[in-house]
């Protein structure tokens, strides 16, 4: 069977895919892949530290069968994973966000579940353990809101009890739960992987501008924000400048660098390479605003690409 991303065709595995969210130090992570050696798992986390460690814990123990990526769930589960291809999805201990206020940013949301139905196979489940009542009672309204999981709510399973946050919490007392959300139907709505572009530049004549100040800019396209927050001049004989500039996408947030530089060809406009930067929508409205933005200052364009 092959699924398509954009316009490549890849083969569906035939063993069994599962994706950890927030994997921490990789004790748990490490566990399930030695219980099911047969299964390719995918761990998602945002700390680079946790990152750094369950790397250290897999390598040691000599686990082949888990890829790591470091990030958001959210970008991964959109890009990294075919469609209805995920078995099991196990989120162990997530932030429970416990003030009114910051609930908006609590993973396991009526919107997550609905994209999340995308990316199982039919009968899939996603397997939630919290020491957070609230939240655990959260997770289920919002899942059974989708219309798209049934619920149900065992104990937690022992070996669900070995992650290091378990470990301590168990120590002091506290009680767990334990939640099963089994793909009953999927969203209709399409969710493709994020669209790439090729790198936005421009080719400029003129002479650039000696920056003695530079005002934050807020850039709105259609999908996201960019904010260009400060210019600094590039060091060398050659000058130029750089544009800081932080980019929110859906399901992405990036930070990179705009480059002004002479160029064989004239005057380059575009992104630099520092930090191995996407090319999104978000990059491709950041260098169109600062290409017009220079030809505010005098400057021509002689070439546009994007």
């Amino acid at each position: 069977m092959l699924i398509r991303l954009g316009e490549t065709e890849f083969p569906l595995p035939a063993a069994p895919q599962v994706l950890e969210v927030g994997f921490g130090d990789g004790r748990f992570t490490a566990q399930v892949a030695r219980l099911y050696p047969e299964w390719q798992i995918l761990g998602v986390e945002i700390s680079a530290g946790s990152v750094a460690r369950a790397l250290k814990r897999l390598r040691r123990e000599g686990i082949t069968n888990v890829r790591v990526y470091h990030g958001a769930a959210g970008f991964a589960l959109r890009n990294l994973v075919a469609p209805q291809s995920l078995q099991r999805v196990y989120v162990n201990f997530p932030d429970p966000w416990p003030k009114s206020k910051h609930q908006e940013n609590r993973l396991l949301q009526q919107s997550f579940f609905r994209r999340l139905s995308t990316r199982l196979a039919a009968g899939g489940e996603l397997l939630l353990t919290t020491d957070h009542e609230e939240y655990w009672r959260f997770a289920q309204a919002e899942g059974r809101a989708s219309g798209l999981f049934e619920i149900e709510t065992p104990p937690p399973p022992e070996h669900h009890l070995t992650t290091k946050y378990a470990l301590k919490w168990k120590a002091q007392g506290r009680q767990f739960y334990h939640a099963v959300f089994r793909k009953i139907a999927e969203d209709p709505a399409p969710w493709p992987p994020l669209p790439r572009y090729p790198m936005p530049h421009a080719l400029m004549s003129g002479t650039l501008p000696e920056l003695g100040s530079f005002e934050k800019t807020v850039v709105r396209f259609d999908g996201g924000t960019a904010v260009l927050l400060e210019a600094a001049r590039a060091l060398g004989p050659e000058g130029g400048y750089y544009f800081h500039t932080h980019l929110e996408e859906e399901d992405l947030i990036q930070d990179v660098l705009l480059e002004v530089r002479p160029s064989a060809h004239g005057l380059y406009v575009g992104i630099g390479r520092f930090g191995a930067p996407l090319s999104t929508a978000g990059v491709k409205a950041a260098v169109e605003w600062l290409v017009g933005w220079l030809e505010g200052q005098g400057l021509q364009v002689v070439q546009r690409s994007y």
